[in-house]
């Protein structure tokens, strides 16, 4: 993984890269190993390198290709690359790298656009034709490599995380109020193209962005989720899907080894990193590197699974690493964390995350995680209801929206208000073809919508900050398209991900499975109990936050008499929401 940037200009100025390299520089962390500029024209490139396939400086970006007439700028990995580079080669074409970065090039040259067809991976890129002038733009299935951009008259600009764009002063830095609106009312999802800044966009994951020497800019949108068995496949029994799902995971851990450098695992001790470590273990790996991370408790509520990870790393002789983080260490790293997020996110794990980081990197530059086999598995709470329902919007929006209309009517001030946008949203992508069961409609929008801008950009944003590599296996899109196509009944069983139950019940052991579903905890951040209440305090009633005339000071001040009392349906402090999102504008100067 990599911090890839880049300005294109249409007007008669130069991309000016003194200012290219301070938005490098503000992703040094994402690619601590080395980095580079390539300008031609009203075009440059910069880039930061994580040295992970190739590490030596043949495979160097930004990367030209003389002979093509094309550049690169990319981040992410390509799992296939090999299989990918000896195709090529067969149609003749001369390498001199042994990377990923190289491979994309000529498969851009050999096929197109619909080379991203054939590539396994996450990823985010940039390739210019030198003749042309022509930029393409684009971003993997499922948008596990972030890629932002800002547009102004005469100019486009890309890079990998918001806060290095905002290196350039002519930015609009206000608030969008759409992005405002999903944010405290969607779980703090805010789905691309918006972020919380107006002057900034994302490109949407599935997504090719071709940009015209005078700026002109086409979409297309190259990947969808089709819910439901294939032909042939209504007659499958629950035996066969489930052989089918341990044939496709056993598949897209073994992808995810592809690596010059060690590969470990962050296990938290749920189903989903054990039945990687299981997975691995299963396939060969010995000596594997795993690491756990715990937090203080909180009344009754532990901070810590270890118990459980134990039984994994003991099962499977693993070199295991566990992290207790206490509040003295935590609650500083919180402005680290907000410092590392490209947009404001609330889950209490995020802080985890960094932490757990920051001490992986230590060990190993490439870890694999367990994040989206609930959104493509069915693991939430929400998702049984969703079978039975005849109102599939209402009874999702009960379930997963922070606040309804009218809570947001109290919370915000009226400037504001801009209707009712999550539901709206929701309502518009329910009522798309490709998924009919009310169920398949609540899979479909939590695996393209909130699994990309939640839990995949946390643990992209958390793990970058160290320079380590997060890979997931559950997010392979041939896993996706085939979780889509398991019949819901079989997901939602066994109080949830019923099918990789079944599948991890032979593979480690069933005390890990039968338990009571987990999460990543740091109950302090929950529950806003002593100095993390104090922090949300100070951020919430500072003068800056209140000056913008964002939230409405009473309800505020509701709030905060007694935090605990207002939790949202899916666990989270809705005085947290409003801390953190004060605390992110600060941190970054918006």
């Amino acid at each position: 993984m990599c911090g890839i940037a880049g300005e294109l200009r249409f007007d008669d100025q130069l991309p000016d890269i003194s200012v290219l390299q301070r938005v490098t520089d503000a992703m040094r962390a994402r690619g601590p190993d080395a980095g580079g500029f390539h300008a031609q024209g009203r075009q440059a490139f910069g880039h930061r390198r994580l040295k992970i396939i190739d590490l030596t400086d043949a495979a160097q970006q930004p990367m030209v290709d003389a002979e093509l007439g094309l550049a690169i700028v990319f981040n992410g990995c390509i799992y296939n690359h090999k299989e990918l580079r000896a195709e090529l080669e067969g149609k003749g074409y001369r390498f001199f790298s042994d990377g990923d970065t190289e491979v994309i090039l000529k498969a851009y040259h050999a096929w197109g656009e619909d080379f991203v067809h054939r590539l396994n991976g996450m990823f985010a890129f940039a390739i210019t034709h030198r003749d042309s002038g022509e930029v393409l733009i684009g971003r993997d299935r499922l948008g596990i490599k972030p890629l932002y951009y800002s547009e102004g008259k005469g100019f486009f600009r890309f890079a990998s995380s918001l806060p290095a764009l905002l290196a350039y002063k002519d930015i609009d830095r206000s608030i969008d109020p759409v992005a405002l609106n999903f944010y405290f009312s969607f779980h703090a999802v805010v789905p691309a193209p918006w972020t919380m800044v107006k002057g900034v966009r994302k490109l949407p994951p599935a997504t090719l962005m071709r940009i015209a020497p005078d700026g002109k800019r086409t979409e297309r949108h190259y990947w969808d989720v089709p819910f439901g068995p294939r032909p042939g496949e209504q007659s499958l029994n629950a035996a066969e899907w489930k052989e089918r799902v341990a044939d496709a995971l056993r598949l897209a851990v073994k992808r995810r080894l592809v690596a010059d450098v060690p590969v470990g695992v962050l296990l938290s001790g749920g189903l989903d990193s054990s039945l990687i470590v299981g997975l691995l273990a299963e396939a060969g790996q010995t000596g594997l590197k795993t690491f756990s991370i715990g937090f203080d408790s909180v009344g009754e509520e532990k901070g810590d699974e270890f118990q459980y990870s134990d039984i994994i790393a003991e099962r499977f002789a693993t070199d295991h690493h566990k992290i207790q983080i206490d509040t003295a260490r935590a609650l500083p790293a919180l402005d680290r964390a907000i410092a590392a997020m490209s947009e404001p996110m609330t889950s209490h794990d995020c802080v985890g995350f960094y932490l757990l980081s920051e001490e992986v990197s230590k060990q190993v530059k490439v870890v694999q995680s367990g994040q989206g086999a609930d959104e493509i598995f069915a693991g939430y709470h929400w998702y049984p209801p969703m079978l039975e329902t005849d109102d599939a919007l209402s009874t999702y929006a009960k379930a997963f929206f922070d606040r309804d209309r009218a809570e947001m009517g109290e919370l915000l001030q009226d400037a504001w208000l801009n209707g009712d946008t999550a539901r709206d949203f929701v309502a518009q992508h329910f009522a798309r073809p490709g998924a009919d069961r009310p169920i398949d409609k609540a899979l479909r929008i939590d695996t393209e919508i909130m699994l990309i801008d939640d839990p995949v950009k946390r643990v992209d944003n958390m793990t970058m900050a160290w320079g380590l590599e997060a890979r997931v296996p559950f997010l392979d899109y041939e896993v996706v398209e085939l979780a889509a196509r398991v019949p819901a009944e079989l997901k939602t069983g066994q109080d949830g991900k019923g099918i990789l139950k079944d599948v991890g019940r032979d593979v480690i052991p069933h005390e890990v499975i039968d338990r009571p579903k987990g999460y990543f905890p740091v109950p302090a951040l929950k529950y806003l109990r002593g100095p993390y209440l104090d922090k949300v305090r100070d951020a919430v009633k500072g003068e800056r936050f209140a000056g913008k005339g964002i939230v409405r000071q009473d309800y505020v001040d509701r709030l905060l008499t007694d935090p605990e009392a207002h939790i949202t349906p899916l666990r989270g402090s809705k005085l947290y929401q409003i801390g953190l999102l004060a605390m992110w504008l600060e941190t970054h100067g918006l």
